[in-house]
């Protein structure tokens, strides 16, 4: 199994966040800012402690310049069956 399959859908989702906003050299505190949302709530995100919402999840991949669909395609969120 691989390590994937082992973490929830908020871990990977949280690891994606980090990921790309890690590839934008962007602080929590800027992209928290761009998202509108406190620091905080996005280590909390990143860390796989939240479950954000549709709109939390857009506002955040709005900020980090890409879509929801290249965010879980590129940066490991899917899980192979």
């Amino acid at each position: 199994m691989s390590q994937n399959n082992q973490l929830s859908i908020k871990q990977r989702f949280g690891k994606a966040i980090r990921r790309r906003r890690r590839e934008l050299d962007l602080s929590q505190e800027e992209l928290a800012e761009r998202a509108e949302l406190h620091r905080t709530y996005i280590s909390n995100i990143e860390r796989g402690e939240l479950n954000p919402s549709l709109e939390t999840m857009e506002k955040l991949v709005k900020a980090l310049d890409i879509t929801v669909s290249a965010l879980f395609a590129n940066y490991g969120i899917e899980v192979d069956e």
